[in-house]
């Protein structure tokens, strides 16, 4: 292995193994508010469920276009620092670090855009709630938690902004820190708040909700106490007085975000109408599929944090014009994902038995969902390989046909041949009336989705020069 290609591997393998565990902290957010509203009273955590889903949905929808921004600014980051004569580089570094600099602030507009979208669906959430069918009983406590984090969520999405701007400058830790961090926050806040004490009432769900929000502030000011003290971000002058709009910058940002928003979308809707099938099935089957469900979004943290991490130093090198060095992280970022993808699934298709026991809270239930993570194990294969696609074609501005392809094969194969599968049939194949059915259709799904990313990105190489 060559001195450049052992460098890159570690920048790669440390981004993504900080990014990582920032997710998990974010992960262990959902967890602690689940186990505070059960303990609080089953039908907090009924509305915890359905507003967790709603907000989810928006939050990661609108996230997703403002994530799309990390391979343009890793572009910016690459350009800054291009090699070249020593006043040509001068010159194009300046040039660089200004138009970074533009953009980012550029970027506002697009979040104040997003944050007030996100608000109205969060605060008019009634013709969701009546077309779900949710229970009136819930629906109150549902809207209050709703309520709460439409005030959470424009705070949300401003640190997903620097978070992204520091994964392409190649400092995640810094995001991470502040993860971690504010998890020791979380914890106690949202016990206070949903079981009360020291005065405070108990408040259910719209507690957990409230101390989201703190925490979310909590965040945001660290991360502006950082961004005007930090010396990293004085060279991009962040803080001088916006500019007006710039309405090609922003088509741009939205040429590439609105399809990778939507793209986000489509993978979150997957996973709820898939549940939302299955509970047909029975209420062993639908735990059986949320054990599942849930062991599947936790092996994915992998290879999204290598997604984000590859993703960086492609576009990286693709802005300081070493074109050889692109695909060399291309080439670092498929071994990564290929190498962890077959090492989670081989652990999770030999431990599943127990692993399964640990959740399953009957004999029926440990019964289905034992075969089901063996299903589990070869989606994660292809899951991660698909994710990686979609992150590396962004560094070539490709996002509108992944989002095409996300929406023919997750919706139609997957959610559509899974119902078929499990409840009419098709082809040769009887109906299954089990959730295996909807793993196996979901397998297939990504792997031909994964297969088509590849191909994509085989061509998109194929036409990128091995010399600057």
């Amino acid at each position: 292995m060559t001195d450049t290609r052992k460098s890159e591997l570690s920048l790669v393998t440390r981004h993504a193994l900080t990014v990582l565990a920032g997710q998990l902290a974010t992960i262990a957010y959902g967890v602690t508010d689940t186990v505070v509203a059960g303990r609080y009273s089953e039908s907090s955590l009924a509305a915890l469920s359905v507003g967790a889903a709603i907000y989810m949905s928006v939050y990661i929808s609108l996230m997703g276009v403002l994530q799309a921004l990390l391979p343009v600014w890793a572009e910016l980051h690459g350009a800054s620092l291009r090699e070249g004569t020593a006043l040509e580089s001068h010159h194009a570094g300046d040039e660089a670090t200004r138009r970074l600099g533009y953009s980012v602030r550029q970027s506002i507009y697009l979040w104040a855009g997003l944050s007030l979208l996100g608000m109205c669906l969060l605060l008019s959430p009634g013709p969701l709630l009546a077309w779900a069918q949710v229970p009136d009983a819930l629906r109150g406590e549902v809207t209050h938690y709703l309520t709460v984090l439409a005030l959470a969520l424009p705070v949300a999405l401003l640190f997903r902004l620097f978070a992204t701007l520091n994964q392409s400058l190649g400092h995640p830790q810094l995001v991470t820190w502040l993860q971690l961090g504010s998890l020791g926050l979380k914890i106690p806040l949202s016990i206070w708040f949903a079981l009360g004490g020291l005065g405070l009432a108990p408040q259910g769900a719209a507690g957990c909700a409230w101390a989201t929000l703190l925490v979310q502030l909590s965040l945001l000011l660290l991360a502006i106490w950082l961004l005007r003290t930090r010396t990293l971000y004085q060279p991009y002058r962040l803080w001088r007085q916006p500019e007006p709009p710039d309405a090609r910058v922003l088509i741009g940002f939205l040429r590439m975000g609105l399809p990778s928003g939507l793209s986000l979308l489509v993978e979150v809707t997957s996973f709820t109408l898939m549940a939302l099938f299955v509970a047909r099935l029975g209420t062993a089957a639908a735990a059986a599929h949320q054990i599942a469900a849930n062991m599947a979004a936790v092996l994915y943290m992998m290879p999204l944090a290598i997604g984000i991490a590859s993703s960086a130093r492609t576009s990286y090198w693709l802005g300081a014009n070493q074109p050889a060095r692109a695909r060399q992280a291309v080439r670092i970022g498929l071994g990564l994902v290929a190498g962890s993808a077959l090492l989670l699934a081989a652990t999770l298709a030999l431990l599943r038995a127990p692993l399964a026991g640990l959740y399953a809270p009957s004999a029926q239930t440990l019964a289905l969902a034992t075969p089901l993570l063996a299903w589990v194990a070869l989606y994660h294969l292809f899951d991660g390989l698909q994710s990686l696609g979609v992150f590396l074609l962004r560094c070539w501005r490709i996002t509108v046909a992944p989002f095409v392809v996300y929406g023919v094969l997750l919706w139609g194969l997957g959610l559509y041949g899974g119902y078929r599968l499990a409840y009419l049939g098709l082809g040769p194949w009887p109906a299954m009336g089990t959730p295996v059915a909807f793993w196996a259709a979901g397998a297939v799904a990504l792997a031909l989705a994964a297969a088509s990313f590849w191909f994509m990105l085989w061509r998109v190489l194929r036409r990128t020069p091995t010399r600057p």
